[in-house]
């Protein structure tokens, strides 16, 4: 009697009768035998259907089997030196369990119309790329669950229905709530605050909302937040912390992820270098160096270095860095680097302003390599209850929605501070992705509602 195992298990199984379940992939043959390439979801196992074992008749009708056919498959599990997996399975049965007719996307490559495919996203992320991108999320996600597990930080959960404005009332969603106005979370950061003075440490992971009317590659409407918060912290600390952080995904996904990192292709270089400790620059400092490299690009003989030499510093001094100011920080190393201490006037209102000089504000923004830009946002809050008052009127917030918060400052206030790590923008730095939306199962931009 055949057992079922799933692909992964079948070096276990060689000589012994198996049942495998999943669907067809991809198959070649000629008129005696058929080549069926099978995925399960764990792996990959080629099955060998021999028409003088199942017979004419049996042998023409899985011939006619589509891509993405679902199937059980009956036989033997024996060793195959020229595989990946060392396996292959000798078939005796084949049951059809969900025919695939004129399978809208060829599995083995992926079309380069990305619009196209994401039309049709959830058949799309069954092909190679997709599949691996999806994967290294998964154990992106793993990877900071036992970052912060392994250092007793308490799972924090936020509203996503919220009565005020974290980051900037120009990007909320707006929703009616039973007659009264109510926002998706931009942010799950202050409520973590109010955790973090209760547990001492915590860190909040759920999806957040921007209505920011952006088509770049960097951009989505619905992305998903890793935000610690910890009393105590101030900024050495937390820029510590991100640092900490990152050299601990990129060594988990240099470990777990190395086949879907081969299927995507990364150089493993650019994710072994990732190392403490990242370069910290000031923004005052960057400023000059960006000018240099203004000028620098200017005269290169390189099309693409002379058109991002026309953008950069393109916001002016003062003004927080666009895109092309993080690509062209981001060039000069071979791992993240952290740029700190912004001009407060661009920076939002619960960060703390720097006591050495109150223009720049308490803050770090961890810049990718490769492009990807900024990937953490992070700062010291202001502890102060008056400060923090000043601020809430500067920015024309409205106090009453800020009550609760002020009253962290008025019932025990310590110094503490956390970050955001962008889910989508790690995956797609870790992966090497060219565009975030390739970086979640089912992208929300300012052009894209479904599937």
């Amino acid at each position: 009697m055949s057992t079922w195992a799933w692909i992964k298990d079948l070096k276990g199984a060689i000589n012994s009768d198996v049942e495998v379940r999943g669907w067809l992939h991809n198959r070649r043959g000629n008129k005696n035998l058929h080549f069926l390439q099978l995925r399960d979801g764990t792996g990959f196992v080629q099955a060998v259907v021999d028409k003088s074992t199942i017979g004419d008749a049996e042998f023409e009708r899985i011939g006619a089997y589509g891509y993405e056919s679902s199937m059980k498959v009956f036989g033997k599990a024996v060793e195959d030196k020229r595989s990946k997996l060392g396996v292959e399975i000798q078939v005796s049965r084949v049951e059809l369990v969900g025919e695939s007719k004129d399978y809208p996307i060829q599995i083995s490559k992926d079309v380069p119309n990305i619009e196209k495919l994401l039309d049709v996203r959830h058949l799309w992320m069954r092909s190679p790329k997709p599949r691996a991108i999806l994967k290294i999320r998964s154990e992106v996600i793993q990877a900071i669950r036992q970052f912060y597990y392994e250092r007793d930080y308490v799972c924090f959960d936020s509203p996503i229905f919220t009565p005020n404005a974290c980051e900037g009332t120009s990007t909320l969603f707006e929703t009616e709530y039973f007659g009264n106005p109510m926002y998706l979370s931009q942010s799950g950061q202050l409520y973590g605050e109010a955790g973090a003075l209760a547990f001492g440490k915590v860190v909040v992971f759920g999806p957040t909302f921007r209505a920011e009317k952006s088509k770049t590659r960097r951009h989505l409407t619905e992305f998903w937040m890793i935000e610690p918060e910890v009393a105590w912290l101030e900024l050495d600390g937390i820029m510590d912390l991100a640092e900490e952080k990152l050299e601990y995904i990129a060594q988990w996904c240099l470990k777990r992820c190395r086949p879907e990192l081969e299927i995507l292709e990364r150089d493993l270089s650019k994710l072994e270098s990732v190392k403490r400790p990242f370069p910290r620059i000031s923004y005052s400092e960057v400023q000059k160096v960006l000018a240099q490299k203004k000028d620098e690009f200017a005269k290169s003989s390189d099309p693409e270095l002379k058109k991002l030499s026309g953008d950069i510093l393109k916001n002016g001094p003062g003004d927080d860095l666009g895109a092309a100011d993080e690509t062209a920080i981001s060039m000069q190393y071979d791992r993240p680097v952290m740029i700190h201490r912004y001009p407060s006037e661009v920076k939002a209102f619960y960060m703390k302003r720097d006591p050495k000089d109150p223009r720049f504000a308490l803050c770090v923004d961890v810049i990718a390599p490769e492009g990807v830009g900024e990937i953490i946002g992070g700062a010291q809050r202001e502890d102060s209850h008056d400060a923090l008052v000043e601020r809430i009127k500067e920015h024309k917030l409205p106090m009453e929605a800020f009550q609760w918060y002020l009253d962290l400052r008025k019932y025990g206030t310590v110094p503490h501070g956390g970050f955001g790590l962008g889910l989508e923008r790690t995956v797609q730095w870790i992966s090497g992705t060219h565009h975030v939306r390739e970086t979640i199962p089912f992208p929300r931009t300012i052009v894209r509602m479904s599937p």
